[in-house]
């Protein structure tokens, strides 16, 4: 069936806004440069404080804060997203609290067993208790009370203001304490959502030390100029790439913990089908298929990331090329995840993002990732050579690829089947997409042929 032109005409409005994760963006690299560059400060205003970089897993962490904050207060004093109707919330007809007290009684119970299910399944996962997920233990640990203790009174208040106080959660808690009939769908949807921030949130903790110590450690000076003081495209396309992947990595964990209504940052759903589980769980550890001994490892006997340094050094011109090709598509990867401001997670529906990256093709971070894997690593360039080897690596990167092709296809498939505004925007995007239309061509005329 052919689009309607009047859904295709224009571009779908997005639901995030295009200020928000830039304003992100300017405070965290505000503060990557004021940790980065402690120990001038301290010399400079002569602080009482040792003077060396802050690299640490508090500096890290506190990262997430600053850059959090100025998206929150754009989003609700600017945009006002706590007004739109997708929250569920209405605020101009507030309820007694002696009105919501058995709702909110029964939603707390439907938390606070979920909590304890995930903190159960933490228990039982031994590698949530090794480097490098044991800080991501560390941190989860040292919020549970506080998120006890605070979640009273802002379920209670959130109680007052809902238009179906009657949601998952409490379907979940109706269940649990078996007063009122509860609907087995509705529990289903609760704990896929909860699946999902439980096992997202600690990877992204887990990572977010590590890749802000590797930014901000390195004497960035150093990797401007090699030994004989001349330009290096190598040292300063890494530390680039790892800017790129630290703005990935803290924008994206603010996403994951800030899943609240009041910012119109709810999960609205989680994907419903196990083929979107299976395809999404399958880049991540402890399931991930691309680690070394897995079945899709693509790097025997490859130099890594660093194979494209190695193969072009000695050409300078080729080494600038490669190096601003790199940098380019993981400034599109970072930009692909900051355009979601306090809305990214994985497996979700939290909202149809239809701008930035997303002008130009539908899964903007899955393609650029995928491209900087092959132009990077070139897996087929082994070292002894070996052509089974080269054969393998490249046979392997492609499944890789297939893979989150077929992430992509599972992801689409829960967007349509949720927002007919996600399916305005895929039909516009196949016709007007800078990427998908054209490649929408390549595939129909190879299907002519």
């Amino acid at each position: 069936m052919q689009p309607s032109p009047a859904i295709t005409a224009s571009r779908p409005p997005s639901d995030v806004s295009a200020v928000t994760g830039l304003l992100g963006l300017g405070a965290l690299t505000g503060w990557i440069m004021l940790c980065h560059f402690w120990p001038e400060i301290v010399g400079l205003l002569d602080l009482p404080s040792r003077a060396e970089r802050l690299t640490g897993p508090n500096a890290a962490l506190t990262g997430l804060v600053v850059c959090a904050a100025p998206m929150v207060l754009w989003d609700v004093l600017v945009v006002k997203v706590h007004r739109r109707a997708s929250t569920g919330i209405d605020w101009d007809k507030p309820r007694p609290l002696g009105a919501v007290t058995d709702t909110a009684i029964t939603k707390l119970a439907g938390l606070w067993a979920t909590w304890a299910l995930i903190a159960t399944l933490y228990c039982l996962a031994r590698w949530y208790w090794q480097p490098p997920y044991l800080i991501a233990m560390q941190v989860l640990g040292a919020a549970v009370l506080p998120l006890f203790v605070l979640s009273i009174p802002y379920v209670l208040w959130l109680e007052r203001v809902l238009a179906e106080p009657r949601d998952p959660c409490w379907h979940f808690g109706a269940l649990l304490i078996g007063r009122e009939p509860y609907e087995a769908q509705m529990v289903w949807i609760h704990l896929r959502a909860w699946a999902v921030k439980g096992f997202f949130t600690a990877f992204m903790i887990m990572i977010v030390p590590g890749g802000f110590a590797n930014l901000v450690t390195p004497d960035w000076s150093g990797m401007f100029f090699d030994a004989l003081g001349r330009p290096n495209p190598v040292g300063l396309s890494m530390l680039l790439i790892t800017l790129m992947f630290v703005i990935d990595e803290q924008i994206g964990t603010v996403g994951y913990i800030l899943t609240m209504k009041p910012l119109d940052a709810q999960i609205r759903s989680a994907n419903p089908y196990l083929a979107g589980w299976v395809a999404a769980l399958a880049c991540y550890p402890p399931f991930q298929l691309m680690e070394v001994g897995r079945p899709l490892y693509y790097l025997t006997d490859t130099h890594g990331d660093d194979t494209w340094a190695l193969l072009f050094d000695g050409s300078a011109a080729m080494l600038w090329i490669w190096a601003a090709l790199l940098v380019f598509l993981t400034a599109v990867y970072a930009w692909a995840t900051m355009a979601f401001g306090i809305r990214f997670s994985n497996l979700t529906y939290r909202g149809v993002l239809t701008n930035g990256p997303y002008r130009f093709t539908r899964h903007p971070a899955y393609l650029s990732k995928n491209l900087f894997w092959w132009c990077a690593s070139m897996p087929f360039v082994v070292d002894p050579w070996s052509l089974t080897n080269s054969v393998r690596n490249a046979f392997f990167l492609g499944c890789v690829s297939a893979l989150y092709f077929w992430r992509a296809k599972t992801e689409e498939k829960h967007l349509l089947a949720e927002d007919p505004k996600y399916r305005a925007y895929s039909d516009w995007m196949d016709q007007h997409g800078l990427v998908t239309a054209r490649l929408n061509r390549v595939w129909a005329a190879v299907k002519r042929r």
